[in-house]
Protein backbone atom coordinates (compact mmCIF):
# COMPACT_ATOMS: atom_id res chain seq x y z
CA UNK A 1 0.00 0.00 0.00
CA UNK A 2 1.04 3.36 -0.76
CA UNK A 3 1.68 5.77 1.96
CA UNK A 4 0.67 9.62 0.92
CA UNK A 5 0.16 12.36 3.25
CA UNK A 6 -3.64 13.37 3.45
CA UNK A 7 -5.07 16.21 1.57
CA UNK A 8 -7.62 19.03 2.86
CA UNK A 9 -9.94 17.35 0.75
CA UNK A 10 -9.72 13.78 2.40
CA UNK A 11 -9.67 15.62 5.52
CA UNK A 12 -13.40 16.75 5.28
CA UNK A 13 -14.45 13.64 3.83
CA UNK A 14 -13.13 11.96 6.69
CA UNK A 15 -14.74 13.89 9.04
CA UNK A 16 -18.30 13.78 6.98
CA UNK A 17 -17.66 9.62 7.58
CA UNK A 18 -16.80 9.92 10.90
CA UNK A 19 -19.97 12.24 11.79
CA UNK A 20 -21.87 9.45 10.00
CA UNK A 21 -20.71 6.72 12.80
CA UNK A 22 -18.70 4.54 9.80
CA UNK A 23 -15.92 2.66 11.01
CA UNK A 24 -12.22 3.27 10.45
CA UNK A 25 -12.24 0.39 7.81
CA UNK A 26 -15.00 1.66 6.17
CA UNK A 27 -13.59 5.06 5.73
CA UNK A 28 -10.15 3.89 4.84
CA UNK A 29 -11.79 1.95 1.85
CA UNK A 30 -13.67 4.72 0.65
CA UNK A 31 -10.75 7.34 0.64
CA UNK A 32 -8.40 4.72 -0.51
CA UNK A 33 -6.31 4.76 2.03
CA UNK A 34 -5.03 2.33 4.45
CA UNK A 35 -7.23 2.18 7.96
CA UNK A 36 -3.78 2.62 10.13
CA UNK A 37 -3.58 5.57 8.29
CA UNK A 38 -7.11 6.61 9.62
CA UNK A 39 -6.01 5.57 13.08
CA UNK A 40 -3.43 7.48 13.61
CA UNK A 41 -5.08 11.14 11.81
CA UNK A 42 -7.74 10.62 14.44
CA UNK A 43 -5.54 9.94 17.29
CA UNK A 44 -3.55 12.72 16.84
CA UNK A 45 -5.96 15.32 15.50
CA UNK A 46 -9.14 13.89 16.82
CA UNK A 47 -9.50 14.45 20.65
CA UNK A 48 -13.11 14.67 20.83
CA UNK A 49 -15.09 15.52 17.80
CA UNK A 50 -12.69 15.69 14.54
CA UNK A 51 -12.90 18.59 12.44
CA UNK A 52 -10.84 19.14 9.29
CA UNK A 53 -9.90 22.63 9.70
CA UNK A 54 -8.57 22.41 12.94
CA UNK A 55 -6.39 19.04 12.29
CA UNK A 56 -4.76 21.00 8.98
CA UNK A 57 -3.80 23.55 11.48
CA UNK A 58 -2.49 21.21 14.06
CA UNK A 59 -0.16 19.38 11.03
CA UNK A 60 1.25 22.38 9.90
CA UNK A 61 1.95 23.08 14.33
CA UNK A 62 3.37 20.17 14.45
CA UNK A 63 5.66 20.30 11.41
CA UNK A 64 6.99 23.52 12.49
CA UNK A 65 8.27 22.44 15.29
CA UNK A 66 9.69 19.63 13.92
CA UNK A 67 11.55 21.92 11.74
CA UNK A 68 12.43 23.81 14.76
CA UNK A 69 13.80 21.09 16.74
CA UNK A 70 15.63 20.03 12.95
CA UNK A 71 17.17 23.54 13.49
CA UNK A 72 19.02 23.65 16.57
CA UNK A 73 22.25 23.48 15.50
CA UNK A 74 21.85 26.74 13.71
CA UNK A 75 20.95 28.76 16.78
CA UNK A 76 23.35 26.82 18.75
CA UNK A 77 26.92 28.98 18.66
CA UNK A 78 28.53 26.80 21.51
CA UNK A 79 28.00 23.52 19.98
CA UNK A 80 28.71 24.81 16.18
CA UNK A 81 32.24 25.48 17.22
CA UNK A 82 32.71 22.15 19.56
CA UNK A 83 31.82 20.29 16.21
CA UNK A 84 34.64 22.74 14.18
CA UNK A 85 36.68 22.01 16.37
CA UNK A 86 36.37 18.14 16.09
CA UNK A 87 36.08 18.20 12.29
CA UNK A 88 38.72 20.33 11.99
CA UNK A 89 41.41 19.44 14.93
CA UNK A 90 40.46 15.94 15.48
CA UNK A 91 39.18 14.93 12.24
CA UNK A 92 36.20 13.42 13.65
CA UNK A 93 33.08 11.90 11.35
CA UNK A 94 29.55 14.07 11.97
CA UNK A 95 28.92 10.49 13.60
CA UNK A 96 31.71 10.39 15.81
CA UNK A 97 30.62 14.00 16.76
CA UNK A 98 26.83 12.82 16.99
CA UNK A 99 27.94 10.18 19.51
CA UNK A 100 29.84 11.82 21.86
CA UNK A 101 27.46 15.06 22.28
CA UNK A 102 24.37 13.01 22.72
CA UNK A 103 22.11 16.23 21.84
CA UNK A 104 22.14 16.02 18.07
CA UNK A 105 22.02 13.37 15.47
CA UNK A 106 24.81 12.75 12.42
CA UNK A 107 22.02 14.06 9.72
CA UNK A 108 21.72 17.08 12.29
CA UNK A 109 25.11 17.91 11.22
CA UNK A 110 25.73 16.56 7.84
CA UNK A 111 23.12 19.52 6.86
CA UNK A 112 24.59 22.11 8.94
CA UNK A 113 28.03 21.41 7.38
CA UNK A 114 25.86 21.12 3.71
CA UNK A 115 23.55 23.80 3.96
CA UNK A 116 25.40 26.79 6.31
CA UNK A 117 28.97 25.56 6.55
CA UNK A 118 30.25 24.10 2.62
CA UNK A 119 34.10 25.11 4.00
CA UNK A 120 33.97 22.44 6.18
CA UNK A 121 33.10 19.95 3.44
CA UNK A 122 36.63 19.32 2.94
CA UNK A 123 36.69 18.02 6.38
CA UNK A 124 34.86 14.81 5.73
CA UNK A 125 36.11 12.18 4.91
CA UNK A 126 33.90 10.87 1.80
CA UNK A 127 33.34 13.81 -0.45
CA UNK A 128 30.77 12.26 -2.74
CA UNK A 129 27.87 13.85 -2.12
CA UNK A 130 25.33 14.78 0.57
CA UNK A 131 24.25 11.12 1.41
CA UNK A 132 25.50 7.86 -0.25
CA UNK A 133 23.25 5.28 -1.94
CA UNK A 134 22.74 2.28 -0.02
CA UNK A 135 20.71 0.00 -2.57
CA UNK A 136 22.89 0.66 -5.88
CA UNK A 137 22.79 3.08 -8.29
CA UNK A 138 19.34 4.83 -9.71
CA UNK A 139 20.22 2.97 -13.01
CA UNK A 140 20.31 -0.68 -11.10
CA UNK A 141 16.85 0.86 -8.96
CA UNK A 142 15.00 1.74 -12.26
CA UNK A 143 16.00 -1.83 -13.62
CA UNK A 144 14.64 -4.00 -10.69
CA UNK A 145 11.02 -1.69 -11.45
CA UNK A 146 11.26 -2.77 -14.63
CA UNK A 147 11.77 -6.11 -14.11
CA UNK A 148 8.21 -6.04 -11.33
CA UNK A 149 6.08 -5.31 -15.17
CA UNK A 150 4.67 -7.84 -17.52
CA UNK A 151 5.26 -6.58 -21.06
CA UNK A 152 3.14 -7.05 -23.80
CA UNK A 153 5.00 -9.52 -25.36
CA UNK A 154 4.32 -11.91 -22.68
CA UNK A 155 -0.04 -11.17 -22.97
CA UNK A 156 -1.63 -14.15 -24.48
CA UNK A 157 -2.35 -14.21 -28.17
CA UNK A 158 -6.23 -14.25 -27.79
CA UNK A 159 -6.02 -10.49 -26.63
CA UNK A 160 -4.03 -9.42 -29.70
CA UNK A 161 -7.36 -10.87 -31.97
CA UNK A 162 -10.05 -9.41 -29.51
CA UNK A 163 -11.27 -13.53 -29.48
CA UNK A 164 -12.77 -12.52 -25.75
CA UNK A 165 -14.38 -9.99 -23.59
CA UNK A 166 -12.70 -8.17 -20.71
CA UNK A 167 -9.16 -6.97 -22.29
CA UNK A 168 -8.92 -3.11 -21.81
CA UNK A 169 -6.17 -0.37 -22.44
CA UNK A 170 -5.97 2.32 -20.46
CA UNK A 171 -3.76 6.28 -20.84
CA UNK A 172 -4.16 9.18 -19.45
CA UNK A 173 -4.82 12.51 -21.39
CA UNK A 174 -3.21 15.64 -19.48
CA UNK A 175 -4.42 19.16 -19.49
CA UNK A 176 -2.28 21.95 -20.43
CA UNK A 177 -1.91 22.92 -16.57
CA UNK A 178 -0.20 19.85 -16.46
CA UNK A 179 -1.23 18.61 -13.31
CA UNK A 180 -5.55 17.35 -14.11
CA UNK A 181 -5.90 14.96 -16.51
CA UNK A 182 -8.28 12.42 -17.74
CA UNK A 183 -7.90 8.84 -17.12
CA UNK A 184 -9.22 6.59 -20.13
CA UNK A 185 -10.11 2.82 -20.72
CA UNK A 186 -11.53 0.92 -23.31
CA UNK A 187 -11.94 -2.80 -24.10
CA UNK A 188 -10.89 -3.90 -27.02
CA UNK A 189 -12.94 -6.09 -28.80
CA UNK A 190 -16.26 -4.12 -27.90
CA UNK A 191 -14.75 -0.38 -27.91
CA UNK A 192 -16.40 0.62 -24.42
CA UNK A 193 -15.18 3.30 -22.63
CA UNK A 194 -14.37 4.58 -19.04
CA UNK A 195 -13.67 8.01 -18.66
CA UNK A 196 -12.50 9.78 -14.75
CA UNK A 197 -11.27 12.44 -14.10
CA UNK A 198 -8.21 12.87 -12.26
CA UNK A 199 -7.23 16.25 -10.24
CA UNK A 200 -3.85 15.12 -9.74
CA UNK A 201 -2.19 12.50 -12.24
CA UNK A 202 -0.82 10.50 -9.91
CA UNK A 203 -0.54 6.43 -8.90
CA UNK A 204 -2.76 6.75 -6.02
CA UNK A 205 -5.27 8.45 -8.02
CA UNK A 206 -5.20 6.36 -10.81
CA UNK A 207 -5.40 3.49 -8.28
CA UNK A 208 -8.62 4.89 -6.82
CA UNK A 209 -10.16 5.11 -9.79
CA UNK A 210 -9.74 2.00 -11.75
CA UNK A 211 -10.70 0.42 -8.30
CA UNK A 212 -13.56 1.68 -8.14
CA UNK A 213 -14.77 2.16 -11.90
CA UNK A 214 -13.45 -2.15 -12.58
CA UNK A 215 -15.75 -3.21 -9.46
CA UNK A 216 -18.70 -2.67 -10.98
CA UNK A 217 -17.81 -4.80 -13.97
CA UNK A 218 -17.97 -9.22 -13.32
CA UNK A 219 -14.83 -11.07 -13.69
CA UNK A 220 -15.51 -12.27 -17.47
CA UNK A 221 -15.34 -8.57 -18.52
CA UNK A 222 -12.01 -7.59 -16.66
CA UNK A 223 -9.39 -9.81 -17.25
CA UNK A 224 -6.47 -7.68 -18.31
CA UNK A 225 -5.65 -4.46 -18.43
CA UNK A 226 -2.89 -2.93 -21.10
CA UNK A 227 -0.89 0.46 -20.00
CA UNK A 228 1.77 3.13 -21.43
CA UNK A 229 4.99 3.49 -18.45
CA UNK A 230 3.98 6.49 -17.46
CA UNK A 231 4.60 7.00 -13.64
CA UNK A 232 1.22 7.13 -12.70
CA UNK A 233 0.73 3.65 -13.53
CA UNK A 234 3.62 2.45 -10.80
CA UNK A 235 0.76 1.03 -9.16
CA UNK A 236 0.22 -1.54 -11.02
CA UNK A 237 1.04 -4.45 -8.39
CA UNK A 238 -1.87 -2.93 -6.29
CA UNK A 239 -4.21 -2.60 -9.00
CA UNK A 240 -3.82 -6.53 -10.14
CA UNK A 241 -4.55 -7.37 -6.69
CA UNK A 242 -7.53 -5.17 -5.85
CA UNK A 243 -9.53 -5.62 -9.05
CA UNK A 244 -8.14 -9.23 -9.85
CA UNK A 245 -7.37 -8.29 -13.52
CA UNK A 246 -3.47 -8.36 -15.02
CA UNK A 247 -1.88 -5.41 -16.33
CA UNK A 248 0.64 -5.49 -18.95
CA UNK A 249 2.85 -2.69 -20.10
CA UNK A 250 3.62 -1.66 -24.06
CA UNK A 251 7.07 -0.52 -24.74
CA UNK A 252 8.27 2.59 -24.30
CA UNK A 253 7.92 5.18 -27.07
CA UNK A 254 5.59 2.45 -28.99
CA UNK A 255 2.25 3.68 -28.86
CA UNK A 256 0.72 1.83 -31.76
CA UNK A 257 1.10 -0.90 -29.59
CA UNK A 258 -2.09 -0.04 -27.88
CA UNK A 259 -3.89 1.14 -31.00
CA UNK A 260 -7.33 0.84 -29.50
CA UNK A 261 -6.40 3.39 -26.91
CA UNK A 262 -4.90 5.84 -29.02
CA UNK A 263 -7.79 6.13 -31.37
CA UNK A 264 -9.79 6.80 -28.21
CA UNK A 265 -7.77 9.63 -27.44
CA UNK A 266 -8.60 10.83 -30.63
CA UNK A 267 -12.41 10.81 -30.37
CA UNK A 268 -12.07 11.96 -26.86
CA UNK A 269 -10.82 15.78 -29.03
CA UNK A 270 -14.08 15.47 -30.34
CA UNK A 271 -15.43 16.89 -26.99
CA UNK A 272 -12.27 18.40 -25.26
CA UNK A 273 -9.83 20.06 -28.08
CA UNK A 274 -6.25 19.79 -27.54
CA UNK A 275 -5.02 22.76 -25.71
CA UNK A 276 -7.99 22.74 -23.37
CA UNK A 277 -7.54 23.41 -19.59
CA UNK A 278 -8.65 20.01 -17.73
CA UNK A 279 -8.91 22.28 -14.67
CA UNK A 280 -12.97 22.85 -14.83
CA UNK A 281 -14.21 19.63 -17.06
CA UNK A 282 -16.35 17.83 -14.71
CA UNK A 283 -17.06 14.04 -14.26
CA UNK A 284 -20.64 14.33 -15.23
CA UNK A 285 -19.24 15.92 -18.68
CA UNK A 286 -16.87 13.05 -18.81
CA UNK A 287 -19.62 10.63 -18.20
CA UNK A 288 -21.80 12.42 -21.00
CA UNK A 289 -18.58 11.98 -23.51
CA UNK A 290 -18.43 8.49 -22.42
CA UNK A 291 -22.52 7.51 -22.86
CA UNK A 292 -22.17 9.25 -26.51
CA UNK A 293 -19.49 6.98 -27.41
CA UNK A 294 -20.56 4.29 -26.01
CA UNK A 295 -23.76 4.24 -27.88
CA UNK A 296 -22.23 5.41 -31.37
CA UNK A 297 -22.34 2.79 -33.84
CA UNK A 298 -18.94 1.51 -35.16
CA UNK A 299 -17.98 0.34 -38.98
CA UNK A 300 -15.88 -2.19 -37.21
CA UNK A 301 -18.71 -3.83 -35.31
CA UNK A 302 -21.01 -4.44 -37.94
CA UNK A 303 -22.95 -0.64 -37.24
CA UNK A 304 -23.77 -1.89 -33.69
CA UNK A 305 -22.79 -0.09 -30.39
CA UNK A 306 -20.42 -0.42 -27.90
CA UNK A 307 -22.69 -1.33 -25.00
CA UNK A 308 -24.80 -3.93 -27.35
CA UNK A 309 -21.81 -5.77 -28.17
CA UNK A 310 -19.74 -5.70 -24.56
CA UNK A 311 -23.29 -6.51 -23.50
CA UNK A 312 -24.40 -8.86 -26.18
CA UNK A 313 -28.12 -8.12 -24.94
CA UNK A 314 -27.93 -4.68 -25.70
CA UNK A 315 -28.00 -3.75 -21.81
CA UNK A 316 -26.82 -0.56 -20.66
CA UNK A 317 -24.08 -0.40 -18.33
CA UNK A 318 -23.46 2.53 -16.38
CA UNK A 319 -20.46 4.60 -16.14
Amino acid sequence: MLYHHLTQEDRVRLAALKRAGHTHSFIAQQLGLHYTTIGRELKRNGAGRYHATTAKLLTIARRRRANQCCRKLTYNKKLQRQIERKLVNRHWSPEQIAAWSGSVSHMTIYRWIYEERSDLKKCLRSRKGKWRRKHGTATREAWRERQKKRWIDTRPTIVDKRGRFGDWEGDTVVGTDRKSAILTHVERKSGYVFLDKLERSTAQAVRHAVRKKFSKLPQSKRRTITYDNGSEFSAHELIERETKTTVYFAHPYSSWERGCNENLNGLLRQYFPKKTSLKDVTQAQLDRAAWLLNTRPRKRLNWLTPVQVLNEKAVHLRC
